[in-house]
């Protein structure tokens, strides 16, 4: 039965680079896929466009494009990643900037545009799902509106012969359904197969989530060697049965314990598990061990898709400023919490106006809550947070956590202070009649 390989070069935008080389030379690959986007991700991304036209796509795209292309041009292996962002485009002229700076030639790259739907957003009738109010309520504030597009267009590109595909907002599961849908020639209303095929770029779409990343837990669960854990491989058949496995001589672990916790990662309903090409069902998945660190998975489905797109909205929500400082020894609680109350209350004094306000204790109070019980920590370290409607007032959050060094309780150390734009992200539906692929191919 004809196969396919498929190596994660990344999970996420800040991912290691080198497991993905790693793959590229040794994993008998047929496609090498980068999943790199995120909801806040985007919306960022499109600041950064609007700042400079040229940008706008993955910041280690040119990195990882730099490590990973010879071993790919030589090993025959394609790319598929969603390292466009808000600039498809612009990633495929960097792309093969990058391909000629290592002496490659003879690529197909194609830029697949299509998911940004700002001005479908703002002239159509919609809601924000999260709270149900009209997405007319925000237009003032909405920086991006970016829709969920499926596998189609990515199989598309690599029927017209690309070597590497490089898409922007596409559903995770898609990077991986798509060389499927090329490989096997599965119909688009194959509802099974899709289904499938989601279950397999579910598995594979967080990377060493799958292979003992981010599933630790010294003397209850041990992965070995997490200092270099291995990126996953996924072994397709045109059934759409997939083997999960890593590379030999590689860290982490593949076990039914690591499938089933990213199987059911960010899954509301296995039974349904909405998706652009497909509504997967993920409840008759069954997995067996198929030798060491090699688990085979089956039994998946799935239904017609909804004919909806979920559509990504970024949104302004002002700025945050940040500062914080750390106190040592007998009292450090106690100063530490002085230390709080004393900017709290110089913030009123100064006028400053704050949406909220948040100090807290790292290590003591900041994720739980208050124990008063507990006992008292040998150190502790204040950090405090605001939120305002402009850059200028959110810098002086933080400047006034550094002026405790002189100011406040004593022996305060290590202060640090930020700023930064928050981008608030909510979503709507809209019909995927909205959303038009095309692909823009070009040569290297």
């Amino acid at each position: 039965m004809k196969s396919i390989r498929i190596g994660t070069g990344a999970g996420y935008s800040g991912d290691r680079i080198d497991p993905a080389v790693d793959l590229a030379e040794r994993g008998q690959l047929d496609y090498l896929v980068f999943e790199c986007l995120g909801e806040r991700t985007i919306a960022l991304a499109q600041l950064t466009r609007l700042d400079n036209p040229d940008h706008g796509y993955e910041p280690l795209l040119e990195a990882r494009m730099q490590a990973v292309l010879p071993a790919c041009k030589r090993n025959e292996v394609k790319i598929v990643t969603n390292m466009g962002a808000a600039n498809p485009l612009a990633a495929a002229k960097a792309t093969a900037r990058v391909a000629r700076s290592c002496g490659i030639s003879g690529l197909r790259i194609a830029a697949i545009t299509g998911d940004d739907v700002f001005d479908a957003v703002c002239n159509g009738d919609f809601l924000i799902e999260e709270t149900g109010a009209p997405v007319a309520s925000v237009r003032d504030k909405l920086v991006s509106a970016n829709a969920y597009m499926g596998a189609a267009p990515i199989a598309e590109a690599l029927a017209q012969g690309a070597d590497i595909v490089i898409v922007g907002r596409a559903s995770d599961p898609a990077l991986f359904l798509g060389p499927a849908l090329h490989a096997f020639g599965w119909q688009l209303d194959d509802w099974p197969r899709l289904g499938r095929g989601i279950v397999a770029g579910h598995l594979l779409e967080c990377g060493a989530q799958v292979t003992g990343g981010y599933f630790a837990d010294p003397g209850y669960k041990d992965p070995p060697h997490l200092a270099r854990v291995g990126m996953p491989i996924g072994e397709i058949d045109e059934d759409g049965t997939l083997v999960v496995t890593k590379l030999p001589d590689t860290g982490g672990e593949v076990t039914r314990a690591t499938c089933t916790e990213q199987l059911l990662y960010e899954v509301h309903d296995p039974a349904r598990y909405l998706q652009p090409d497909v509504v997967a069902d993920f409840s008759g998945v069954t997995m067996m061990e198929d030798g060491p660190d090699r688990i085979r998975l089956a039994g998946g489905s799935g239904h017609p898709r909804t004919g909806l797109l979920k559509v990504s909205l970024g949104i302004q929500e002002g700025w945050i400023g940040e500062g914080q400082i750390s106190y040592a020894g007998p009292g450090a609680r106690e100063r530490g919490q002085l230390a709080a109350d004393i900017v709290a209350e110089r913030l009123r004094l100064l006028g400053v106006p704050c949406r909220e306000t948040r100090g807290e204790l790292i290590g003591v109070n900041a994720i739980l809550g208050p124990e008063p019980d507990t006992p008292a920590p040998r150190e502790v370290r204040m950090r405090f947070a605001a939120r305002t409607d402009s850059r200028a007032d959110a810098e002086r959050i933080g400047r006034e956590v550094e002026a405790l060094y002189l100011n406040g309780p004593s022996g305060g150390g290590g202060a640090w202070r930020s700023t930064r734009r928050v981008i608030g992200v909510v979503s709507t539906l809209i019909p995927e009649q909205l959303v038009s692929p095309r692909i823009h191919m070009m040569e290297a």
